[in-house]
This record gives structure tokens, sequence and C-alpha cells, in this order.
């Protein structure tokens, strides 16, 4: 009877290692006919892109299209490390920059679903830094007078990038420098993000609290508020509350070591091509807006803040189960992120005729831009749609429309006037036939 026991309890072990095995290799595939889309117009993607890599705009990419919860394209062109001949692959990992900003944005309202905050609530409530704050209002002769912010950040006013944070460039940047508080790349800093908000809360804000949509520090303030919240590290919770119930084990803060060959390299735009970023291996390889490119600290570094504004790593595949969830109102393969009626108050335009300065035809949400007027953006699209990009030149968006998510994967940066992303997203919308 115990021999037995012992077995069944083995199987049932083993099947759970299988199903996790399965969902660790992303959404299931289909062919494109099966849901409305067509091979032979998806191939036009692959020769397109192909055609950036040969021209020499890009070292390398991937692209994944789902529909219907099927993925019908997912493809890696070129080369992950052109130098050392390495081809792209499906699973190849990338920097994916402000893609942070959404799943910790549904960090956040996870939180307000168990009761623990309202996104309305002050963030000086849990961060009692930032109940007082500042702002630095232009003189008019070239310098700029501090004056009191006229009432206090809310939650979703760093949800919405309205509380007039931006990365340090406005107009009291001479503080912000001396600050140290620069750039948007905290990987390499040995210094937690809470430490680092605290000396942010102290400096002059850009605009005043509800008045413009001013994109900075606004998600790594988030970041901090859910440990404070929550009491534990943002990696710990990212992990445990989203990342493993979804499936997205190549999703990391920090790059288990032997991952690091999977890591794609970053190139820039420069006027005879793209140049192959310097990759010394130290903790600043390369300094764009104070990002290092090369593996540096993502591989090396002091592993000590977990920026959740920039500071993901992921795959096509892994960030793709994100979306899904996020399209299926909440939940993917019986994990239950959020409830439907959150996902829908995350998606609407909550910028109340505040100027989006990111697009034409949208507003933004919690966490995404969304599109208002499809015909104000010149392409293909759907009111409703939402979405993001990253500094290294990745972008991702989802269409409940057409039940479709599409995610683009690349590294390059500065990227010049490449036109890949609009011409992705005029070939994904050609494809679809139903």
């Amino acid at each position: 009877m115990i021999s037995l026991i012992r077995q069944l309890v083995l199987t049932g072990v083993l099947l759970v290692v299988s199903i996790q095995a399965l969902v660790a290799q992303g959404l299931p595939r289909t062919r494109p006919e099966e849901v409305g889309m067509s091979a032979h117009r998806l191939e036009r993607l692959t020769d397109v892109l192909q055609g950036y890599v040969d021209e020499g705009e890009l070292a390398g990419a991937v692209a994944l299209v789902a529909r219907h919860g099927k993925v019908v394209y997912l493809n890696g062109v070129g080369f992950s490390d052109r130098e050392a001949g390495t081809a792209m692959a499906e699973n190849s990992i990338f920097r994916i920059a402000s893609q942070t900003k959404a799943p910790i944005s549904v960090g956040v309202l996870m939180l307000q679903e168990e009761g623990r905050l309202l996104i309305s609530d002050p963030v000086g409530k849990y961060l009692p830094e930032f109940m007082q704050t500042t702002v630095a209002e232009p003189d008019g002769n070239g310098g700029y007078k501090v004056v009191d912010a006229v009432r206090p950040i809310t939650i979703r006013d760093l949800l919405t990038h309205t509380a007039g944070i931006s990365y340090g460039g406005g107009p009291a940047r001479d503080r912000w420098e001396a600050a140290g508080v620069t750039g948007w790349y905290f990987a390499g800093w040995d210094e937690p993000v809470g430490a680092t908000v605290t000396r942010l809360a102290a400096l002059p804000f850009d605009a005043q609290p509800g008045t413009q949509f001013v994109y900075g520090y606004n998600t790594d303030i988030l970041g901090a508020l859910i440990e404070r919240i929550s009491g534990m590290p943002l990696d710990v919770f990212m992990r445990e509350r989203i990342l493993e119930p979804l499936g997205m084990n190549d999703t990391h803060f920090y790059l288990p070591r032997e991952k690091a060959p999977r890591l794609a390299a970053v190139y820039s735009a420069a006027d005879t091509g793209i140049v192959r970023a310097p990759d010394a291996g130290q903790e600043t390889d390369f300094d764009f807006l104070g990002a290092p490119v090369g593996q540096g600290a993502y591989v090396n570094g002091p592993r000590a803040s977990f920026s959740g504004g920039a500071g993901f790593l992921s795959t096509a595949s892994d960030y793709s189960r994100f979306l899904q969830m996020m399209l299926n109102g909440g939940e993917l393969d019986g994990a239950r992120i959020l409830t439907r009626k959150t996902v829908e108050l995350m998606t609407a335009d909550h910028l109340g005729g505040i100027p989006f300065t990111f697009g034409a035809g949208q507003g933004f949400g919690l966490g995404f831009f969304v599109v208002t007027d499809p015909a104000a953006t010149g392409l293909p699209s759907s009111v409703g749609e939402y979405g993001w990009f990253g500094a290294y030149h990745s972008a991702y968006w989802v269409d409940p429309t057409e039940n479709l998510v599409v995610v683009y994967l690349t590294q390059l940066m500065p990227a010049g006037n490449i036109d890949d992303q609009g011409k992705m997203r005029a070939l994904v919308y050609q494809a679809i036939l139903d």
C-alpha cells in the first residue's frame, strides 16, 4: 500500500512538472487559417523583417502574433549576435525596458483588488516622503523657481504618468543630477529602489499633479509602493504573484548566468548602418540615457535595485502570456491575476483631456496607451486597442476587437529612422481574412 501511495505521489509530481514544462513553452500554436488569418500573407512579415537585416538596419528581431489565444506566427530573423554569427532564436532574451511598466501596474491593481490600497489614495499614505512634493516652474529667464505642489500625488497619477515626474530632464535638471537620479536604468545601482525613490521624492518635479502627461520614474515609484505595502522585495512579489502563475519562466530583473548566452546584443543606428554597442562586461558598458547595453549589470551587477519602470528581461513567448492574460480579462490557464472589471479599468483612457504626447489618436490608461481614434493613428488599429514600447525598440499591442496579441522584440538603441514598427503593424492586419 505504501509503495502504491509513493508511486501515485511520484506520478503526480511528474504530471505537475510536465504541465509546468508545457506552460513554459508559451501559448499553444495553430495554423493561421484556423483563426482567420493567412499563412501566406504572414510570410510577408518574414520577408520585410529579413529585408531590414539584409540592408543592415537591424541585426535581428523576434516577432509573435497570436489570435484567439493561439500563436499563428513566431519567428526570429537575423542574429542575436551578428559579430559572433549567433542566429536569432525564438527564445532569445531581450531587455524590454519600459515593457516592465505594464506588469508592475498590474501588481498595483492586484493590491487594490485585495483591499490594500485605492488608486485614488495619495502616494504619501504609504510612502510619507511623497505627501508634500514640490514643482520647478520656469521663471521666464532660463531659470526656475520651486513651489509647493497644489495637491498630493495619487497612485493613479503615477499609473497614468500625470504626476509631473520625468526622468530628470526638466527645469530642475541640475538638482536631479546633483542628487544622482538621472536616466532610467537602476540595474547597476547598489541601492534598493526604495532608497532611490526616497531621494527622488525630495527633488522638484516638472509639473503640478494631474495637469500634464510627463513620462518618467512613475512606475519605479510604484515598484517601491508595492514593496512597502506587500512587505516583499519587488522581484519576489512579481515572481510569486504574476510571473510564476503565468508560466513566465524566462522573465527576470537579473538574468540567471546560465541564460546569459541567450541575451541578444544591442546595436545602435549610425550613418553607415547599425553598429554594435560596446560589451566589455562591465557594470556600465555603454551609456545612452543612463542605460548599459551589454550584458553588464543584467548578469554581473549587484542585483540590488529592481526597476519597476524598466528592469525586466523577457522573451516574446513569455510576454505574450502576460498579454493574453489581459486579453482574457485577467486569467490564463486557470491562473486568475485580475478580474475582468479591473482589466477594463486599466485599458480605458484616463487622461480626461490632458494631451497625450506619444501618438495621435491615443490616450493613456493605467499602464498602457489606448487607441481612441484609429483614423488619427494613420495605421490599422481598433478603438480600445492598448500597448506600449521599450527603449531598446521593442513594442507590443493587444487588440480586443480582433482578439489579437502582437509582440515585437529587438535591441536597437538609438533606433534612428527605421520604420519597422509601422510596417509590422500594417503587415499583421493585412493577414487577417475574416
